[in-house]
């Protein structure tokens, strides 16, 4: 249920043209999950920016927290891009201002939401065991 966030200048983005890899590496679980982005095939528009990490994360069924639905209104999906962070969009101000919000930056932080991987290269996306949402309903 993403959306946009009517604040921010939408800015051009290189989509990618072939497909590529994107491994999510769950540091609480110590686990991995890597999923082919062919772009041809990819729903676009459903959570934050199209071709983003965090709507690559969502296809593949990998659970990243999202408390604004994904419109840079937060820093809950914060992550580490440990490979192929070159073929990744550039933060804009308005990421960069979010991510000093997040907890443990590095130079790897971005927000999921907003980081569009052009396809130019494979990427590896750690998120880190902090980023769960620890709430539970009860019945």
């Amino acid at each position: 249920m993403g959306g946009v966030n009517p604040y921010i200048r939408k800015v051009p983005l290189n989509r990618p043209t072939m497909p590529f890899t994107v491994t999510f590496i769950d540091e609480e679980t110590n686990t991995s999950k890597s999923y082919v982005m062919d772009p041809s095939k990819f729903p676009y528009g459903h959570i934050g920016l199209d071709g983003s990490l965090l709507a690559i994360a969502e296809e593949a069924g990998v659970e990243i927290n999202h408390s604004c639905g994904g419109v840079c209104a937060c820093s809950t999906c914060h992550v580490y891009v440990r490979d192929g962070s070159g073929s990744c969009s550039k933060a804009t101000e308005n990421e960069e201002d979010e991510l000093d919000k997040a907890p443990a930056l590095t130079t790897e932080s971005r927000l999921s939401c907003q980081c569009v991987p052009d396809g130019s290269a494979d990427v590896v996306v750690v998120i880190p065991k902090w980023n769960r949402n620890q709430v539970s309903e009860g019945h």
